[in-house]
């Protein structure tokens, strides 16, 4: 008798059998969710693209930085601080510290994608905020992993193209606020958010998270005040003691 695997069932794989195959309901609303974080997102990227061309980089040079460094909030430091005659060593500086937040969300997909390889490399380029925020947001790994890549490769070719799009249009596209896109994309954040909501300890930590941004952004590079949101997961954490995930936990298995 052949001991072969199915395929997804080899651990060498990153697949388990405990992970079932997404049903076909089940994949549309991820897809769906994906999608239109995606497109929402992405829309925006068509301000980056003028603000680009506005603070002295070339077209060319503006896109090559959407998709090589591509994480918006960075992106936009690093202009903003160009446009307004800062140094480079500023803005890179400034990008950077931006870019760290990356970095910790890199800690969380990882158990969820288990990449090898140059899969690595690519996961690593599209852990953005849409990304991680679309897979930790599934209730189960199959389904996280399905929603990291599609939202990430849509996030991606989305964002770049109306990068293009503004660095060629320029100004004459006014202020992108007008249209609503920045609107959308915290839009589709929000509906991110919300199922999330299901015990006091994940409410608290948003009412915090809120009150340490609207504290902090009058004050703060933009980008910053995210960052430090962090801090609200590390205060309710250590007074709450993690009693949200074991009031999650399934009965059957706990027993």
């Amino acid at each position: 008798m052949s001991t072969a695997k199915p395929p997804g069932e080899d651990p060498a794989e990153g697949e388990h059998t405990a992970y079932p195959p997404l049903e076909g309901a089940k994949r549309k609303a991820v897809l769906r969710q994906s999608l239109s974080v995606g497109i929402a997102t992405g829309a925006y990227g068509i301000s980056f693209g003028a603000l680009g061309v506005a603070s002295g980089l070339s077209t060319l040079q503006t896109v090559a930085l959407s998709m090589l460094l591509f994480s918006g909030g960075s992106q936009f430091a690093l202009v903003g601080i160009l446009g307004a005659g800062g140094t480079g060593s500023a803005a890179v500086a400034t990008s950077t510290l931006l870019g760290v937040r990356n970095g910790l969300y890199g800690l969380q997909t990882s158990r969820i994608l288990e990449v090898r390889g140059w899969r690595r490399l690519l996961a690593a380029h599209l852990t953005i905020d849409e990304s991680t925020a679309v897979s930790v947001g599934q209730d189960d790994r199959r389904a996280g992993r399905l929603g990291f890549w599609v939202t990430g490769i849509a996030v991606f070719v989305f964002w770049n193209l109306m990068t293009l799009a503004g660095a060629l249009v320029g100004n004459a596209l006014g202020d992108p606020q007008r249209y609503g896109l920045d609107a959308a994309a915290a839009a589709a954040f929000t509906a991110l958010l919300w199922p999330r909501l299901r015990s006091r300890d994940a409410a608290a930590t948003m009412v915090l998270a809120v009150a340490i941004a609207l504290l902090t952004s009058p004050l703060l590079p933009v980008g910053v005040p995210v960052i430090l949101t962090v801090l609200a997961a590390v205060v309710i954490g250590l007074s709450g003691g993690g009693r949200h995930e074991r009031a999650t936990e399934d009965p059957e298995v706990a027993s």
